[in-house]
């Protein structure tokens, strides 16, 4: 990745944090309450997140990285299971039992 690729890649994840931030900060506590933004405001932040996150893919994919979509814990289980080839074995049949 070039010095302008990631100085984008950057700008691109900044930018995100900063209006989901943005977002989260002005979204009412309480169920009953109204949004502080416009209906307007909130369909062009959601598209800007899509363009943001549409670019980070292109940045992303020009430089043979992988996106990691959904933010996950590094202490979270992982959903795969690696199985190292070795303990890999001839599948059973119900007829061979």
């Amino acid at each position: 990745m070039n010095q302008e690729s990631k100085k984008e890649q950057e700008i691109m994840m900044v930018m995100r944090k900063l209006l989901t931030t943005i977002v989260r900060e002005v979204t009412p506590e309480h169920k009953g309450l109204r949004h502080p933004l416009s209906d307007q405001t909130i369909q062009d932040i959601r598209s800007c997140l899509g363009l943001i996150t549409a670019r980070e893919k292109e940045l992303a994919d020009d430089s043979g990285r992988k996106v990691q979509e959904r933010p996950y814990f590094t202490d979270e289980p992982p959903k795969t299971k690696t199985v190292p080839i070795s303990r890999i074995g001839k599948v059973k049949r119900e007829s061979e039992e």
